[in-house]
């Protein structure tokens, strides 16, 4: 698996901003899993964050704004435009932008009970090489990137689990992605309205390469500060349980800080 992959595989181009259910349920999302919760009706919003990604043959600064909003209480697009800044151990280095993405997600499925939901969307992601322009070291993978996949959750007032699938084809030959990301929040102060939350989160997130039968998994504990109805901070550690890549393209971790924005 190249460095690029692994890099490129925190983007989450798949990733949502404070919904209705921060109202309701005092939850935001997972802060590196997807969650099936759509913006609120006529929604849109915007996600920042700084990841820092400290690999063995390299440090990765990426800064992504994410703007999605609402086509129809069930569809949803957005884009992705991330800011890339990489330096090499050999003292090359790059800044500018990244792959740019854009993105559909739609509820499939949705089930709503007193204190909690069951739901579940398909989603398609589509980047581009925007992020190679000659630049050595390159901000980008060089290739069109389309993924497939699948999300769904079972939230409660009490806790949130989440699970999401996705398959990734990739031109020039280069070989496909399965990723896939499991996460479990828990709110640790009482429910209230305006949200005032404390919540934690674990994820396991993973990505599989069929052709060479190499895998990287994540654990990605987590923390959100929800301050609002519209707004919410996080931050995120992953680590590597496991990278079945080249020893110096290895990750040592991955630190995220970031806020998100509900606007209507």
């Amino acid at each position: 698996m190249r460095n690029k992959t692994i890099i490129l595989k925190g983007f989450p181009a798949i990733l949502l901003l404070i919904t209705c259910l921060v109202a309701s349920f005092a939850q935001g999302p997972p802060v590196f899993t997807d969650t099936p919760i759509l913006l609120g009706l006529g929604g849109r919003g915007v996600r920042t964050f700084g990841k820092f990604i400290s690999k063995k043959n390299a440090n990765v600064y990426i800064q992504p704004l994410v703007l999605p909003f609402n086509i129809t209480p069930k569809l949803l697009a957005g884009t992705i435009l991330p800011f890339v800044s990489k330096s090499q151990n050999n003292g090359s280095t790059q800044s500018g932008l990244g792959d740019l993405a854009v993105f559909l997600k739609y509820v499939v499925q949705q089930k709503d009970y007193s204190g909690k939901t069951i739901r579940t969307l398909v989603k398609v992601t589509q980047r581009f090489p925007t992020g190679n322009s000659g630049k050595i070291p390159p901000l980008g993978t060089g290739t069109y990137q389309t993924a497939f996949g699948i999300v769904s959750g079972y939230i409660t007032t009490k806790y949130g689990i989440y699970g999401e699938l996705n398959y990734n084809f990739v031109s020039e030959g280069e070989p496909n992605q399965f990723l896939y990301n499991f996460a479990f929040s828990y709110p640790l102060l009482p429910q209230q309205y305006p949200p005032r939350q404390l919540n934690i989160s674990v994820d396991l997130n993973g990505i599989y390469v069929p052709e060479s039968s190499k895998n990287a998994l994540f654990l990605a504990p987590g923390i959100q500060w929800i301050l609002g109805r519209k707004v919410l901070l996080e931050s995120g550690i992953q680590l590597p349980v496991m990278e079945n890549v080249i020893e110096t393209e290895k990750t040592k971790f991955m630190f995220l800080l970031g806020t998100r924005v509900l606007l209507f």
